[in-house]
């Protein structure tokens, strides 16, 4: 059995300060709950607040994104073993964010989500079809690649200490969500691909979340479908009632 990861992307919200205050409202509201994992994704500057917060409630501090390399003149970036060093569990890799926005590749999110498994870091490596993919008849042509290239050079004994998060771009920000059984119909396919690389008894251990406008109206037909291994959720995590919604879907 997967157990189910909710995990939390605050992007580029939240200072210090707020980080802190959203601790402290979010752990009353999900106190007990150990049916699924749940982890807290903050921008750089929030991530020591909230992980001093956090410490000794068994959720997960990540960040948004990383360097491959260990160290070196890459003004503006940070390693897996700086995140590692301030208590960092786990890492973005990919975000299609990321990939729109500053321009990120295949093969860039393949070196970081190396990177991040020699550094110990769990790493939500993300993927998923842009809408003019989607009407076009793509989508599985763009998801095998991009698993192809993520998963390359990967170890089938590293599936538990990283996950695949499906992100379709027409979904992220926008409001509107895959259906539940859309988003299991391709998380099947996802699978079926990791496989390829994998191996199938690897494949099936490997989480797949979906992500892309996960709302605690639709948190519970999406989490509970049998393919869906939990959310990576956006905006409606910045809220603590709202994430804690959705981590008891």
């Amino acid at each position: 059995m997967r157990k189910k990861l909710i995990a939390a992307n605050w992007k580029m919200h939240k200072t210090p300060r707020e980080a802190a205050a959203f601790v402290h409202d979010f752990i009353p509201l999900i106190s007990r709950h150990d049916r699924d994992e749940i982890a807290i994704l903050p921008p750089f500057i929030s991530l020591s607040p909230t992980i001093d917060a956090l410490r000794g409630t068994g959720i997960a501090v990540g960040a948004q994104n990383m360097h491959w390399q260990k160290e070196g003149a890459f003004t503006g970036e940070i390693s897996a073993a700086m995140l590692i060093a301030i208590g960092c569990q786990q890492v973005i890799i990919g975000h299609s964010e990321r990939r729109q926005y500053f321009g990120e590749t295949d093969i860039e999110v393949n070196r970081k989500l190396r990177s991040a498994l020699q550094g110990k870091l769990k790493a939500i490596v993300c993927i998923g079809e842009s809408f003019q993919e989607r009407e076009s008849g793509l989508t599985e042509r763009v998801l095998s690649r991009q698993v192809a290239a993520t998963l390359g050079q990967i170890c089938c004994a590293d599936v538990e200490n990283f996950c695949l998060a499906y992100e379709p771009l027409w979904a992220i920000g926008t409001g509107k969500a895959a259906t539940p059984e859309m988003a299991a119909e391709t998380h099947s396919f996802i699978r079926q691909e990791a496989a390829r690389t994998l191996g199938d008894p690897a494949a099936a251990r490997l989480r797949i979340l979906y992500g892309g406008s996960v709302k605690p109206e639709s948190a519970t037909a999406l989490i509970s479908k049998e393919e869906i291994d939990g959310a990576l959720v956006g905006s409606a995590s910045l809220d603590p009632e709202s994430f804690a919604r959705i981590v008891k879907w």
